[in-house]
C-alpha cells in the first residue's frame, strides 16, 4: 500500500498596521469597528493634538499613542492612515503623509470643496498612495443589493431618481466651533450629511449631467451654511431625479432612495431594500437601522465602517483600488458643486464632467 502524502497550503493574510489621526465625533464608529478587526488589522496608535481626548482613548482602547504627525511619518511600521480631521486639516496632513510612503484613508468629505478635493487627488496618485475614502453607505447590505440589481439589467433602465433627506441636528450641534461653517466644513447639510446618500445615489445611477437647485438656511438653525438644499437633477443615462436634503426636519428619521425603472421599483429605506416588480411580486433585503439622522449624529452601527475598513486593507494587501477611491468620490464632489452654484446663481448648472 502506498503512502498518502497530504499537502496543506497555509495562506497568511499581511497584517496591515494603521495609525488613527484625529478622535472627534466622527472617530466613534471608526474605533469600534477597528476593534472588531484586530488581528488582520493592526492598530499602531492614535493621535490627535487635544492631549486629553488622547488620553482617554487610549485608555479606553488600550492602543499606543502619537504625540506628533512626524513621529507617524518617521515609523517604518505604519502602512496606512485613517484620517478623520475636519475637512479644513486634509492638504497639510495629507501632503505629509504621502510624502512619508503612508496610504490614506479619508473622511468624507476629502476637503471643503471640489478644487480642493481635486487637489488632493491629484496629490495622492502623484504620490502613488491609495486613498480611500469613506462613505460607508455604499456598504449597507440593502444598497450593495440595490446596486447589483441594477447592474444585472433585471430592473431595466432608471427612468426616475427620488432621495430625501429628512435629518435633524439641534442648535447645539452647529454652536460647536467651526460646525456649519465654510471655513472649516465647506458647507451645510450638501457636504456633510447628504454627501453619503447623493454619493449612493450616484453609484446606482451613474453620473448626473445637469441640476436646478435652491438652498437656504432656515430660522431654526443659527449657522453660517445652508440646513435645507433642493435640487433637480438629469443624470447622463436620461434619468431625471429630485434631491430634498435637510438637518431641520425634527425629529429625524431614515433618508430613501427610490428608483423607479422599467421592470419595477426599488426604495432603500435606511438599511432596507424593498423592490416591487411589475408583476406584483416583491423582494426585501436588509433591515431598517438608524442612520444617524436624529439628535444624535452617531447613532448607527459599526458595520458599515468595518466593512469599508476591510476593504481597504484587503486592497493594500492585493495592489488593487479599494471600492471608493479618491478619484470615484469627486463624482460626489462635483454633484454637490453644481447644486451649490445653481442654487447660488438661480439657473439650471451643467455638472463637470
Amino acid at each position: 500500500m502506498g503512502l498518502l502524502v497530504w499537502e496543506f497550503q497555509v495562506v497568511v493574510r499581511k497584517v496591515i498596521s494603521v495609525a488613527v489621526v484625529g478622535l472627534g465625533m466622527a472617530s466613534k464608529p471608526h474605533i469600534a469597528a477597528l476593534r472588531q478587526l484586530e488581528g488582520p488589522i493592526r492598530i499602531a496608535g492614535l493621535y490627535t493634538r487635544n492631549a486629553e481626548r488622547l488620553a482617554g482613548q487610549v485608555e479606553a482602547t488600550g492602543w499606543s499613542a502619537y504625540h506628533s504627525v512626524k513621529a507617524i511619518c518617521q515609523d517604518p511600521n505604519v502602512d496606512a492612515v485613517i484620517l478623520i480631521t475636519p475637512p479644513n486639516a486634509r492638504k497639510d496632513l495629507t501632503t505629509k503623509f504621502t510624502r512619508a510612503g503612508k496610504h490614506i484613508l479619508m473622511e468624507k468629505p476629502l476637503e471643503r470643496d471640489l478644487p480642493r478635493a481635486e487637489q488632493l487627488v491629484d496629490l495622492c496618485e502623484a504620490a502613488g498612495v491609495t486613498l480611500g475614502v469613506v462613505l460607508q453607505h455604499r456598504f449597507r447590505a440593502g444598497s450593495v443589493a440595490l446596486a447589483q440589481l441594477v447592474r444585472s439589467g433585471r430592473m431595466g433602465q432608471i427612468r426616475a431618481v427620488r432621495l430625501a433627506l429628512p435629518w435633524w441636528r439641534n442648535q447645539a450641534y452647529y454652536d460647536a466651533p467651526g460646525r456649519g461653517t465654510y471655513a472649516q466644513d465647506g458647507g451645510g447639510v450638501l457636504i456633510t450629511q447628504a454627501i453619503h446618500a447623493l454619493d449612493l445615489m450616484l453609484s446606482v445611477t451613474g453620473k448626473a449631467k445637469e441640476v436646478q437647485a435652491l438652498s437656504a438656511t432656515t430660522d431654526l438653525h443659527q449657522m453660517e451654511a445652508e440646513d435645507f438644499a433642493t435640487a433637480g437633477i438629469v443624470f447622463a443615462s436620461g434619468a431625471v431625479g429630485s434631491v430634498v436634503a435637510t438637518t431641520a426636519a425634527f425629529p429625524g428619521s431614515q433618508e430613501s432612495l427610490v428608483i423607479d425603472a422599467e421592470n419595477g421599483s426599488a426604495a432603500l429605506t435606511g438599511g432596507e431594500l424593498v423592490v416591487h416588480w411589475r408583476d406584483g411580486s416583491s423582494e426585501t433585503v436588509g433591515e431598517l437601522t438608524s442612520t444617524g439622522g436624529g439628535s444624535d449624529p452617531m447613532d448607527f452601527p459599526c458595520d458599515w465602517h468595518r466593512d469599508l475598513i476591510s476593504d481597504f486593507a484587503d486592497a493594500l494587501r492585493e495592489a488593487r483600488p479599494p471600492r471608493i477611491t479618491g478619484r470615484a468620490a469627486l463624482e460626489v464632489h462635483k454633484l454637490i458643486a453644481a447644486i451649490e452654484q445653481s442654487a447660488r446663481e438661480g439657473r439650471r448648472v451643467q455638472v463637470q464632467v
